[in-house]
């Protein structure tokens, strides 16, 4: 690893026993304390989970984790999810109020990016619908200086990494790019050489992760339990991070580890444990 390249402890790689479904989503270690274990680790980046964050907020403010962060040396900051800011009604007011708070956040903390999520129940969608307010959200982002990086998923509506670029190549917004998960691409039929072809501003945040060659039961399922440490399962690990590096990404690497093994482990073994795998 050079000086230059800087490796993500996703949210869900400190988290201990949380996992990405709802009112399971709230780690039971404290903030302070996984952010000094994956500084400990090796880690030059953090992942911070909006729920996390307004935990952390009952007691302290955004520049008191501005502090924690830079007193451990995380110098990439990755904030996550924003959901349904593509929904109408009560969904979208939920949503327009998350919207500011992360965005808020993304500014305090100088996030290196904001991620964006599909409709993870795969529906129907409108393109230009989703032109528009992804435009809409991109110039959100920019009045505060941050960067929305939206993640394909195979059983999303956006569903891969073709469909993924068609869409930020149809928005054409600066703040707006894509995030390239290895887990996303593997399930989801995209391949190393499509990933060769992806123009390097398109791609604003990666993730690193590993799998078993077969899938076990429904996707979502799949990703959230089964995931495996880089290097530990079937994935082309090494090649999408070649593959990447030969079209110029240096940005941070994020290192997403999902898992109903992962979960057992308290933040310093398991951060540990994804750092040096990855």
């Amino acid at each position: 690893m050079t000086t230059k390249e800087i490796l993500i402890a996703s949210c869900w790689t400190t988290a201990g026993d949380a996992n990405p479904l709802p009112g399971q989503d709230l780690s039971p270690f404290p903030l302070k304390e996984r952010i000094e274990a994956a500084s400990e680790a090796g880690f030059r980046g953090f992942g911070l989970l909006d729920c996390d964050i307004a935990k952390f907020l009952e007691d302290h403010s955004l520049p008191d984790l501005k502090k924690i962060l830079d007193d451990n040396g995380m110098e990439a900051i990755e904030i996550e999810f924003l959901t349904n800011w593509f929904e109408t009604g009560e969904k979208r007011k939920e949503s327009d109020a998350l919207r500011e708070k992360l965005l808020t956040a993304s500014k305090v903390l100088g996030a290196h990016h904001l991620k964006v999520a599909a409709d993870i129940t795969g529906a129907p969608w409108d393109k230009e619908y989703w032109i528009k307010e992804l435009t809409k959200l991109g110039d959100d982002a920019k009045s505060y200086d941050t960067k929305l990086a939206l993640e394909f998923m195979p059983f999303a509506n956006i569903n891969n990494l073709a469909t993924g670029l068609d869409l930020v190549n149809s928005v054409n917004h600066p703040n707006v790019g894509l995030m390239v998960d290895m887990w996303h691409i593997g399930r989801g039929g995209t391949s190393i050489e499509e990933v060769s072809r992806t123009p390097l501003n398109r791609i604003y945040g990666v993730e690193l992760d590993d799998a078993d060659a077969e899938q076990v039961g429904d996707g979502y399922s799949d990703t959230i339990h089964r995931r495996r440490y880089c290097g530990e399962g079937d994935m082309p690990v090494v090649e999408l991070i070649q593959t990447l590096k030969k079209i110029g990404w240096q940005g941070p690497w994020g290192v997403e580890i999902i898992s109903e093994e992962h979960r057992k482990l308290n933040p310093k073994d398991a951060a540990k444990k994804a750092f040096d795998t990855t």
